[in-house]
């Protein structure tokens, strides 16, 4: 099972790649080629896109996280 996730933020710029074994969250060239190239263009259009991911929620905080709330 994949242990590192490539994730953005709306409103936010840029890809972050986060190791989740390793424990680590870290900004992500900007892809000049490839799939992830292409999942950046289509984020630039205002499209979404997902894959292997079952949830993906904005909180506040991480004690909002850990407090159980999240932005829905």
């Amino acid at each position: 099972m994949a242990t590192v996730v490539v994730i953005s933020v709306d409103g936010q710029g840029g890809l972050w790649v986060a190791d989740l074994d390793a424990g680590t969250v870290l900004p992500l060239p900007v892809p000049k080629a490839g799939g992830l190239k292409v999942v950046t263009d289509l984020r630039a259009t205002g499209a979404t896109v997902t894959k292997g991911v079952n949830v993906a929620v904005t909180v506040k905080s991480a004690e909002a996280a850990f407090s159980g709330h999240y932005d829905g």
